[in-house]
This record gives structure tokens, C-alpha cells and sequence, in this order.
């Protein structure tokens, strides 16, 4: 009679290297947005201009300010980083899609660099934390 086995291949936790390169850049990133946060949420001239020209509301320049200010303080604690990466990089496709349609911006290569960068942050403390999930093999 041939009973099923089940066969757990483990993904070792993340490497002492990876681990810090990370955290480096989970570090730079929140430094970035809450310098990006900030003058959306003061009110700074450009940010207003910039946001009367998107023309959907101030109310939406607050939104985003607080957003990035909270993203980035999230990016910072471990159990968050995973959400907060994810949602700046959905802040960053947004602001590509704005800086390309609605402001005929340049800043659309800095936007996607920066989406990517957190894609790759949301997919390496993903890993992290999930190794992976048991396979099961029939023994045959």
C-alpha cells in the first residue's frame, strides 16, 4: 500500500547581507518620503501649484502627504515594512501616471526607480518572513 508523504523544502531566512542591504535601503527610502511629505502637509508654494494643476483638490495633496509620511514611518517597523513598501509603490505607479498624462513630467524615471526599488523591498521581507509554503510528493 503506498501512503503519500509529504516533502517541506524550507528557503533558509534572509541572508546576513541581504538582510542589511534592506534595511539600508528601507532606511534611505523613508528618509525620502518623509522629505517628500513634508511639503505637501506645510503647504509649501510648488506642492500646492503642482497639485492645483493635477486638479483634483488640495484635499489630495494632503492625502498623499500623509500617506508618504506614513509609509515611510511604517517602512521602518518590521512587521509593516511589507504593507508600507507596497502601498509607496502603488503612491509611485500613481505619481508616474500623473507625472506622464496630467504634468508632462521628466520625474516619471524617478517615480519608476523608486516603485521599483520598493517592489524589490516588499518581495525580499515577504520572503523574509513567508520561506515558503509545504510542497507534498506522492511516493510512488
Amino acid at each position: 500500500m503506498n501512503t503519500p508523504s509529504i516533502a517541506v523544502t524550507a528557503t533558509p531566512r534572509l541572508t546576513n547581507r541581504k538582510n542589511a542591504l534592506l534595511w539600508t535601503a528601507q532606511i534611505l527610502l523613508a528618509a525620502l518620503f518623509v522629505f517628500a511629505a513634508a511639503p505637501k502637509l506645510v503647504g509649501q508654494h510648488t506642492a500646492v501649484q503642482m497639485f492645483g494643476q493635477i486638479g483634483a483638490g488640495q484635499w489630495l495633496r494632503y492625502f498623499v502627504g500623509a500617506a508618504e509620511l506614513a509609509g515611510a514611518i511604517a517602512l521602518l517597523i518590521p512587521r509593516l515594512a511589507v504593507l508600507a513598501a507596497i502601498g509607496l509603490a502603488a503612491d509611485m505607479a500613481g505619481a508616474t501616471i500623473i507625472n506622464a498624462a496630467v504634468l508632462h513630467s521628466t520625474a516619471i524615471v524617478m517615480t519608476l526607480a523608486l516603485g521599483d526599488v520598493l517592489a524589490l523591498i516588499a518581495r525580499g521581507r515577504w520572503r523574509g518572513r513567508h520561506p515558503g509554503a509545504p510542497t507534498s510528493r506522492r511516493a510512488g
